[in-house]
């Protein structure tokens, strides 16, 4: 069995006992006895690319720098190599600024915003699609047992999620190992932070993995495609579109990996067959994270 996992095995790690991510609420519980329960926190973040206002998310407000690169970076507001002058976030206004050092202006992207089936009011723009038939994601090899040790540590690893729930995470991983684990009330803003740290530290995604708690969507494999990630896991399932568009591009992605079992629907040419299932201890129902479904 793998070891138990700690913060110190992650280049960034969750952090349940940072102060203002949960609060404490009293309320009773299905016998009527007082409780004291922790909650996640959510709060809102307006995003700005040089003078002009993009987005306002809602997220548990920690690495908002990060969230806003990433999300820039996402929407196709970024190049991969942008030259970023300046990231200035401010508390007490609960806005981030991005600067750059070209002039940009996105009235017309701004105006396509839709509305998507993702957790804390996901925004997807009409255009986000574009440069995606041109996609190729570089080969990469997956390995079953890299995918039963990442499940068993990630699900092991003290989380948001294990003290109050109704949060998703995201993690990147080299091979079994997992590297930086984001967490956040919505998927796409947990991803978006991956992103950020990427693109902040020159991170190349051709030899990792993006391993997410939430549903395998379309726009959830765009973002991975952008990122330049070639295998996304998750312990949910798929949408159609979502396979529609990984097999289109050459992304793999597993779904439903819990205990021995996993679903791969696109790119299954990249897994090698290294670990017996039945060798694998399956997840017991009572210590399943409900972090998909919430």
């Amino acid at each position: 069995m793998p070891k138990r996992s700690s913060q110190d095995d992650y280049v960034i790690a969750p952090m349940p006992s940072k102060p203002g991510l949960t609060r404490a609420v009293q309320g009773i519980d299905h016998t009527g006895t007082p409780v004291t329960t922790e909650v996640v926190e959510e709060r809102p973040l307006t995003i700005y690319l040089n003078r002009q206002e993009i987005v306002t998310a809602m997220t548990i407000g920690d690495y908002p720098e990060y969230l806003a690169l990433g999300f820039l970076r996402n929407q196709g507001m970024l190049n991969p190599k942008e030259e970023i002058t300046g990231i200035d976030f401010d508390a007490e206004l609960e806005t981030v600024v991005v600067r750059t050092a070209r002039e940009t202006d996105y009235e017309e992207k701004l105006q396509k915003k839709t509305r998507t089936s993702g957790c804390a009011v996901g925004t997807v723009f009409g255009d986000m699609m574009e440069g995606l038939a041109d996609l190729k994601l570089p080969q990469a090899e997956v390995r079953a047992s890299w995918l039963y040790r990442l499940s068993a540590v990630i699900n092991q690893t003290p989380s948001l999620y294990l003290t109050a729930g109704a949060i998703h995470g995201t993690v990147l991983c080299q091979k079994d190992q997992p590297l930086v684990y984001m967490e956040d009330v919505g998927r796409h803003n947990a991803v978006d932070k991956i992103a950020g740290w990427m693109m902040a530290t020159g991170t190349e995604g051709a030899d990792k993995i993006l391993y997410t708690t939430g549903r395998l969507t379309s726009e959830m494999v765009i973002k991975c495609a952008q990122m330049g990630i070639p295998v996304l896991v998750s312990r949910s399932g798929f949408t159609a579109w979502g396979v529609e568009i990984a097999q289109q591009v050459g992304l793999t992605v597993i779904g439903r990996l819990r205990g021995q079992r996993f679903v791969c629907l696109s790119g299954a040419d990249r897994l090698i067959w290294d670990a017996d299932p039945t060798s694998v201890p399956d997840e017991h129902r009572k210590n399943r994270r409900k972090g998909a479904a919430e």
